[in-house]
């Protein structure tokens, strides 16, 4: 099943974010493994004020940006989208400011994850 979701999902977010990166993780296994493998798509994008925010809170916060969205196919007619919770970044931080930016991300990640499903 082809996995055309990076449109969509550009489109669901309809928030600031981009989505210059799409990295099919198929195509470079099958070829460097030659093995047959089900479809799985990263897709690589931040909103760019919310990750300045995030980055002015706390420098060290980059590794945890939510800022790639899995796209993989979950059985013949199925897909399956997945995001990082953004409020890992506020588990993992002292950055008291980082809890504001965790919530909106939280909150545009479900309104683009409920698009996509409804």
């Amino acid at each position: 099943m082809p996995i055309r979701t990076s449109s969509r999902w550009a489109s669901a977010t309809c928030s600031g974010v981009s989505v210059p990166d799409r990295w099919s993780t198929r195509a470079r296994r099958t070829g460097s493994l030659g093995v047959e493998l089900d479809e799985y798509v990263i897709l690589g994008g931040c909103n760019p004020p919310l990750a300045h925010r995030a980055m002015e809170a706390d420098r060290n916060i980059g590794l945890l940006l939510p800022c790639n969205v899995v796209v993989r196919a979950d059985g013949p007619d199925a897909t399956l989208v997945q995001a990082l919770d953004p409020q890992v970044m506020v588990r993992l931080s002292d950055g008291a400011e980082l809890r504001a930016v965790a919530d909106e991300a939280t909150r545009r990640l479900r309104a683009a994850l409920d698009a996509l499903s409804g």
